[in-house]
This record gives C-alpha cells, structure tokens and sequence, in this order.
C-alpha cells in the first residue's frame, strides 16, 4: 500500500546510450536529436543522451558531440553522457554536457572485458577524471555487475560496498549499482541498496537493472523499498552491454511507470506522451522492441464488450504517432 508520504520517485532514460550502443546499424544523428526532444518534453528527470566512447569500439554512438550540439533542452531535465576515461571527459567538456556519467565494474573480469583495465587501474583513472572535471560539470559513477558478473558469478556486497567507499571519497555523490546481466534478485537487490544507502546516507542512489531474467520490475520495487527513488530504465527495453554475453535490454521505461503510476507513486511522467514515442520505437531501430504496455495499453483501458456497440472512448492506447501538443 503507498501512503501519501511516499517520496517522488524519478525516471532516468537510458535508451539513447545503453539502447543504442547495441543495435547493429547507426542511426542517423538527426533522427537521434529528434527522438531526444520528444524524450525531453516527457517528464523524466535526467537522459543519459550518447557516451564518449573509442568511435572504434562503439561506433554506432560516434556522433555523439553532434547530438549534444542539435539537441534541445528542456527545463528541468538532466542531461549526461557515459564517460569511460580521460580522453572522453576531455570530449565531454568540450560539449554543454550538464554530467558526465564515470563507470567501471566491480567484476575484475567484467573490467577487463570492458575497460581494458583492472579495477584499481579504473579507480585510478577516475580520480583522475574527477580532479580534472570538478568545477566544470555535475559528476555521477556507475558501478557494473553489482549483482553479479557473467565471467565471474557472484559479486560479494562486501566489494561493491568497499567500492561505494572509494568513490564516494573522490567526491561523487551519485552513484549507480548496475545489474549489468540481469543477474539479480529482488531479495538481493532490496538488501544491497539497504545496505548502501545506510552506508551512504548522503549519496543519491540510483538502481539500473536489466530484465535479462523477467525480473526487472520486480527487483526495482524492491529497490524502492529499500529506499532508492531514481531508477534507470530504457523505452522498449533497449540496451545491453556489447561486452558481457547474454545481456539483453534494460528495465522498459514505459512498463515501469506504469507500474509505479498503477500504485499510486508519483514519476512526473507523462505515460501517454511516453507511449506515442514507444510506439514509433520499432520504427526508429528497424526491429520490435519488448516493451509491454504499448502492446497492451494501460491497465485502465477499457474494452467494448463482445456484441455491444463500441464505446467512444474504447480506443487503443496510442491513437496516433505525433505527441499531443
């Protein structure tokens, strides 16, 4: 049951970076701005827009000075690109990028795989990107695998939380615990954010889960339970990481407003707008997408019964592909 003291929770878009760093074709750069400013007159409260990445490892994302230069900006909305080293901050501070998303994995492996590096070299180079940033832009850091990594299984609390620590003393106040695979549990995933967040008290946490397993939802309620208010999700459930095998699409923005919104939670987010840009999804990408409740619709709609003559307001979820002005 939600008690009219429940705390906003806030929706944080990852498609255009998790989702798109996946697909197999580029998608041109002006169809990018524009899909960004439909995002940015939805009501989420930050949109992870590109990543500064090697144009050689992630080339579908090589526009990614192009998309911050062309996209419009809404009031309220955050906007950060995922920075994995030096050279990229150095490209994102050359950008009006408002933040700049740091990340490395608590799997040694997993940060091999993806980093090409050890963890201590990664916390090494963070440091190094923080001194070089503060001051200029707004810094968060996401941590991989902290549910689990698919070279190495299990991923004790004890080493995300160690990890938390040191992060936390470079200065950064937002932090991310990623399930990268899809690997956790909603028993694991409520305990570990408890834990950091008693830990940390002062940081903003955020849960980034993939639905890998059909348990992304349900392991984002249990994050709210254990008090966690910003959750990452992608529209359609796009994403993955292209150096982590078996990994499938983020938690899908719209189903999980919807969810939140059915119980009661407040997100800011206008799930009818969301939708119309979810349907055009497969559209843009060239593929279907797994997202549910565009199929669907909301729980609320309603159906003409079998016989009866249709009610007017009997009518799909999404009616049209242009956004309601």
């Amino acid at each position: 049951m939600i008690s009219n003291d429940t705390p906003r929770l806030y929706i944080q878009e990852v498609s255009a970076r998790d989702g798109f760093q996946m697909e197999p074709q580029s998608i041109p750069t002006a169809q990018k701005i524009a899909y960004l400013d439909r995002l940015s007159l939805t009501g989420l409260a930050k949109i992870e827009v590109t990543s500064f990445s090697s144009p050689v490892a992630i080339p579908t994302l090589a526009d990614a000075e192009a998309v911050v230069a062309g996209m419009k900006r809404a009031p309220g909305v955050v906007y950060t690109a995922l920075v994995p080293n030096l050279r990229g901050c150095e490209r994102a501070l050359a950008t009006a990028i408002d933040e700049i998303n740091l990340v490395m994995s608590a799997s040694q492996s997993h940060n091999l795989a993806n980093l090409r590096m050890t963890c201590e070299q990664s916390l090494a180079q963070l440091a190094g990107i923080v001194q070089r940033a503060s001051g200029s832009v707004a810094i968060s850091a996401s941590i991989s695998t902290a549910f689990g990594c698919p070279f190495e299984g299990a991923i004790g609390a004890a080493r995300v939380l160690d990890l938390v620590d040191r992060l936390v003393d470079m200065g950064i106040q937002q932090l991310s615990l990623c399930d990268t695979t899809g690997m956790a549990n909603p028993a694991q995933a409520e305990e570990l954010f408890a834990q950091a967040r008693s830990r940390s008290p002062a940081v903003a946490f955020t849960a980034h889960f993939h639905n890998t397993r059909g348990m992304g939802l349900a392991n984002a309620l249990a994050a709210m339970r254990a008090g966690v208010t910003r959750f990452d999700a992608s529209l359609g459930g796009l994403g993955g990481c292209p150096f982590a095998p078996g990994a499938t699409g983020n938690v899908c923005t719209e189903d999980l407003v919807h969810m939140f919104q059915a119980m009661g939670c407040q997100t800011g987010v206008d799930l009818e707008r969301l939708l119309l840009i979810a349907a055009d999804l497969a559209g843009l990408v060239g593929h279907e997408v797994p997202g549910q409740v565009v199929k669907a619709g909301v729980a609320t709609r309603r159906y003409p019964f079998p016989g009866a003559p249709e009610r007017p307001h009997a009518t799909p979820v999404v009616q049209h592909a242009a956004d309601r002005q």
